[in-house]
């Protein structure tokens, strides 16, 4: 894998996963959906602010690149962060107040070969 100092960066990845229902089922409107997503990618990096990865992404402000995927309803996008858990990846299951539900979840930045394989039956969000 090339390192930044060797002239060649890492392409740093930050994937966000929504749940696609919450539009498609019970009528969210997109902008309140948007919102999620731009909550979790926040709290994201803001919780892994001082990680390397996290650094590196940020220095490339112009250049960041997100990844936005859909889960199909609330059990797929807990069933996830689940397993990310398990394996130790980075995330923010964001939570809507007052109701407690879960509608999103947010990677913080990683090389997309280290998440990609939890991540391939994800669609892109629609």
């Amino acid at each position: 894998m090339a390192t930044p100092s060797s002239g060649t960066s890492r392409r740093l990845v930050q994937y966000v996963i929504v749940r696609s229902d919450l539009i498609h089922t019970l009528s969210w409107p997109l902008g309140a959906v948007i919102t999620q997503a731009c909550h979790a990618a926040t709290a994201a990096i803001h919780l892994h602010y001082s990680d390397p990865d996290t650094q590196e992404y940020l220095a490339e402000l112009d250049s960041m690149h997100k990844v936005v995927l859909q889960a199909p309803d609330e059990a797929s996008l807990s069933t996830l962060s689940s397993t990310l858990r398990e394996k130790d990846i980075a995330h923010k299951l964001w939570m809507e107040q007052p109701e407690n539900i879960p509608t999103c979840l947010a990677l913080k930045p990683y090389p997309k070969e280290t998440v990609q394989p939890f991540l391939k039956k994800f669609k892109l969000f629609k």
